[in-house]
């Protein structure tokens, strides 16, 4: 028999637990409601919390010289607006009139952008005049730093708005602006290092983010923030003090020469690093409208020509290494003018009776019918290889758009090419593909790939630098010697020996004369692009330098690059504070038997 105590706690005990069942259904039944009856109205609701996103800029990389001076660099810049309709309610405004009255702030305002006070103040007469709750009225754009600070401090922001943007700045203005390349109106690079660097010197933007509640107020712990990381710095392997001075004598050159355009490249024997790489005409990558845009590239690294001449020493090196020719024997009969056995006719620039040529004397005069009695006694196929080695069909440095050249298959050469290769036809190569040959042959035979840039340096301070050029002995060290001797005596018994004379030095040197395009096939009629390349000291090779003209009227053969050479190569000894050779040229090398 159950008594009254006992039945009280287990009354107790049965209310208390409906009670918590009927929470606890009640919990479900509201759970159900929410996730399942109204679910569409409360992802309705959930819409009125806004989020809000902003986007943080982080900042373009730099880029400076091997020696530390920039080139390219990203600022901020201010662009200033007023709302008329503030200054107006200010100033109507008796009891708490401003502390800086219109007339007085206008003015100052005024001098800090540099604008006239009575234009400032008669444009915002005019925009109340138009329409009194005018809120917009544009100023200046792209103010200093400095005078943002200045207007900043004349505390007027409640009608004075100074939106920041960055712009892209080249503080030595047309110095390397055709290697640099330039940037659009959306901050994309178009060209150039810009481009070609533009993993290292790209930013990664940042977020700002935080929601609001209906009356836009911020919920609290909604907030977050991941900074923005800025670009790196690209260091170059150009010297733009030696790169501006030769692209302000090279300009006066091509001009002198009455040609369409120059280049000069300077290259380093011991690494293929590039110190300058020169050009005319220029762009200022700071206003690009002044310049046509056809010049709003490289053409050093993506106009392409015959090297002609040039190449003879490729030629020298095949026939050297497969023939058992020497420098001096044997020797090949020619006259200035020879039909060969195939039909195909060759000529010298110069005429002249027939002469039993050296290999030394057929570069030294530079004859066509010599070096192609020379060339072939050789396989074609063996100096297509030889063309290959010394770098022609690969581009250099990947530059945006940089040309290749073209070598055909030597199965595809014809009667006249089985010739004309042999001195520099039939193939194409750009500026620093010539100079990456001759910078093999001052290198001991050894090829390195060309450079241009040093490193990137991460914003942490990480030094990046780009994986190691490659490195090839091309041809054998005394062939390479020989090669040297023989350039050197082109120098000294050519035709341009007086005009490339670098005091104190012993220099080697070598002329291309190539025939230009006419576009329909065949070539343009008494013009040429002209070239000479060298390098020095002979007895110590340091640098390459080559330069090119395009179509000089006043002197058509590659003499018209002389002066620029002999300029080029004694400014670099200069810059780089090279020591004068120490011993003396060997004996002359004979041209003839």
């Amino acid at each position: 028999m159950t008594t009254r105590a006992t039945r009280t706690p287990r009354r107790r005990t049965v209310v208390a637990l409906s009670v918590i069942l009927a929470i606890l259904v009640a919990f479900v039944v509201r759970l159900v409601d929410i996730q399942v009856v109204k679910a569409d109205e409360h992802v309705a609701q959930s819409l009125e919390f806004i989020a809000h996103r902003t986007s943080i800029p982080g900042e373009r990389g730099s880029v400076v010289d091997s020696e530390g001076s920039v080139l390219a660099e990203s600022v901020l810049v201010y662009d200033a607006q007023l709302s008329p309709q503030v200054i107006r309610l200010l100033e109507e405004d008796e009891k708490n009139p401003p502390k800086l009255p219109w007339a007085e702030a206008s003015t100052r305002i005024a001098e800090i952008m540099g604008i006239d006070a009575d234009e400032l103040r008669a444009e915002v007469a005019a925009k109340l005049e138009e329409n009194p709750d005018s809120q917009y009225l544009p100023l200046v754009k792209g103010l200093s730093t400095e005078k943002y600070i200045a207007l900043r401090e004349l505390k007027v922001s409640s009608y004075l708005e100074m939106k920041p943007r960055e712009v892209r700045v080249y503080p030595n203005g047309a110095v390397a602006g055709n290697l640099l390349g330039f940037l659009d109106g959306t901050g994309a690079a178009q060209t150039g290092v810009e481009k070609m660097d533009e993993k290292c010197l790209a930013p990664t933007d940042g977020e700002e983010s935080y929601r609001t509640g209906k009356n836009n107020v911020v919920i609290p712990g909604s907030e977050s923030r991941v900074d923005a990381v800025d670009g790196g710095t690209v260091q170059l392997t150009v010297n733009s003090d030696l790169q501006w001075y030769m692209q302000q004598m090279i300009a006066e050159e091509a001009q002198l020469q009455g040609a369409k355009g120059g280049t000069v490249t300077v290259v380093e024997v011991g690494t293929g690093k590039i110190r300058a790489a020169a050009e005319w005409p220029t762009m200022d990558p700071n206003d690009l409208d002044a310049s046509s845009s056809d010049t709003w590239g490289s053409k050093l690294f993506t106009r392409w020509f015959e090297p002609g001449s040039t190449f003879k020493a490729v030629t020298a090196a095949a026939i050297m290494e497969n023939a058992g020719v020497t420098m001096t024997s044997p020797t090949v009969s020619a006259s200035s003018h020879e039909k060969f056995d195939n039909g195909a006719v060759i000529n010298d620039a110069f005429v002249h009776p027939t002469f039993n040529y050296t290999l030394a004397g057929a570069l030294i005069d530079s004859s066509n019918v010599a070096l192609s009695k020379f060339g072939t006694m050789v396989s074609p196929d063996v100096r297509h290889d030889y063309l290959q080695r010394f770098g022609v069909g690969e581009s250099t440095i990947g530059f945006p758009d940089e040309t290749a050249g073209v070598l055909h298959p030597a199965a595809e050469w014809d009667n006249q090419s089985l010739y004309t290769t042999t001195f520099g036809q039939h193939f194409t190569v750009t500026a620093p593909q010539v100079a990456g040959a001759y910078q093999a042959i001052a290198n001991g035979g050894e090829k390195i790939g060309l450079s241009l840039v040093e490193s990137c340096t991460t914003p942490d301070g990480e030094v990046i630098t780009p994986e190691a050029p490659a490195r090839d002995q091309i041809i054998k060290p005394e062939t390479a010697a020989d090669l040297t001797r023989m350039l050197e005596n082109v120098a000294v018994q050519g035709g341009n020996a007086d005009r490339i004379t670098v005091p104190g030095y012993r220099v080697t040197s070598k002329t291309g004369t190539a025939q230009v395009e006419d576009g329909n096939g065949g070539y343009k009629s008494g013009v040429y692009y002209t070239s000479m390349v060298g390098f020095a000291p002979v007895d110590d090779p340091q640098y390459v330098v080559v330069v090119t003209l395009d179509e000089p009227t006043r002197v058509t053969s590659s003499a018209a690059t002389a002066s620029a050479f002999q300029k080029a190569m004694t400014q670099t000894m200069k810059t780089y504070r090279v020591m004068p050779s120490s011993s003396p040229m060997d004996a002359l090398l004979p041209k003839f038997e």
